[in-house]
């Protein structure tokens, strides 16, 4: 199996929960079966929607290129990032390193595509929404979406900014609230398209149509390094 490089720190919270779900994933009956990971937990690394929404304010990608190649320098045989917002730089990290990098938010428009889901909400920064990651994926697999309007928006950063980010538990009446939107729009389905919103999850049960991008991510990774994967990840939306 090759050995998996996690730029990580983006935030440290998420990046724990990645290596969690890479293990409980890997369909292992000893240690010896589990993936060898390297995992650079940088959190010194500019905040991505920061300077996505003002390029004058410190660019992450010279910290996150240099990682991706020490990463590689170490033997990692595949490299990924646990936050979606970082792959507004996917070209230019990819570019950088002569190994696999998994892009998370194609990974995901594949894995609603497969489920035969027609239109997807989609919660995530408002740095994500913007560059429109998450809406150009969908596109390429012939998926609509919807995005929160402004006031839904706002929820979702002070849910990833104002709590997930600042060690406090999730607000779960503000996630409920948004989902409702989205759902009214007439979405199918929703993404967890930041990985601080993955971690609503560990705190509170969140219903039925939701799929976790971390999850996609994880599984993605296990694969990839050429890891068996547990049959009951094999479908991902809840």
């Amino acid at each position: 199996m090759k050995s998996l490089g996690i730029i990580g720190g983006l935030g440290p919270m998420a990046t724990a929960y990645l290596l969690q779900l890479v293990i409980e994933m890997t369909d292992a009956k000893t240690d010896q079966e589990h993936l060898d990971v390297i995992v650079f937990d940088r959190p010194s690394v500019p905040d991505r929607t920061a300077h996505i929404l003002d390029p004058e304010k410190p660019s992450p990608l010279p910290s996150m290129r240099a990682t991706a190649q020490t990463l590689e320098q170490l033997g990692a045989g595949v490299l990924c990032a646990p936050c979606v917002t970082s792959h507004f730089f996917y070209r230019e990290l990819s570019a950088s390193v002569s190994v696999p990098f998994l892009h998370m938010v194609k990974e995901t428009a594949k894995e609603l595509k497969v489920e035969g889901r027609k239109k997807v909400g989609i919660l995530a920064t408002t740095g994500t929404v913007r560059t429109g990651l998450f809406q150009s994926a969908l596109e390429e697999k012939g998926l609509d979406f919807a995005v929160p309007e402004s006031p839904g928006q706002q929820l979702v950063m002070s849910l990833i900014y104002e709590e997930i980010k600042a060690g406090l538990p999730p607000d779960p009446e503000k996630f409920q609230k948004i989902s409702r939107e989205l759902y009214g729009k007439g979405c199918d389905s929703i993404i967890l398209g930041c990985t601080e919103l993955s971690l609503i999850k560990k705190s509170a049960a969140l219903g039925h149509g939701y799929l976790d991008a971390l999850e996609v991510l994880a599984k993605r990774c296990v694969a990839a390094c050429e890891g068996p994967v547990k049959a009951q990840y094999l479908h991902l939306i809840t």
